[in-house]
């Protein structure tokens, strides 16, 4: 029955290799333990070996494919393919939070147009320089303006 305990074997690596990546060196392994296992059960009982045969055939790439779609959603996996831990997405919505805050915060201020705005140019709110669109065609360097909308990137702005 050394047959059976090499073919348990041979499915041991293969979920070895899933969650320690080896270059595929312990699935040829697995592969060759599992071939041996088979010859094992050959040896023993035709009925034995064809049995071996098909559960290797069957539970080998089962437990692989099974085991990645585990791994895809475990931390080592999601940074192995690139995609951002829970952490990094909470960050994230953190700061585009911080940001649309910021944004909202500026509604309604006034400021000066450092550069014409034809109709994009630069005007300074609260001491910062902020690229900005004018509502209505062009206004020019100096003049006082009102801040009208703040959609995504852009703010909107018409002159006081």
């Amino acid at each position: 029955m050394w047959g059976l305990v090499l073919l348990a074997v041979s499915v041991l690596l293969t979920v070895i290799e899933i969650f320690v990546p080896t270059a595929g060196l312990l699935g040829l392994t697995s592969v060759i333990v599992a071939v041996a296992g088979i010859v094992c059960l050959f040896k023993f009982d035709g009925g034995w070996g064809l049995g071996g045969l098909l559960s290797a055939v069957v539970l080998l790439p089962s437990v692989f494919f099974g085991g990645i779609q585990i791994w895809r959603n475990t931390d080592a996996g999601r940074r192995a393919m690139g995609m951002p831990s829970d952490e990094e997405l909470e960050a994230k919505q953190l700061r585009e939070l911080k940001q649309r805050q910021a944004r909202e915060a500026i509604l309604g201020m006034e400021g000066v147009v450092l550069t014409d705005l034809r109709p994009v140019g630069v005007v300074e709110l609260d001491g910062k320089r902020v690229d900005a669109l004018a509502d209505e065609g062009f206004i020019q360097a100096g003049r006082r303006v009102r801040v009208t909308a703040v959609e995504a990137t852009e703010v909107r702005v018409r002159a006081i």
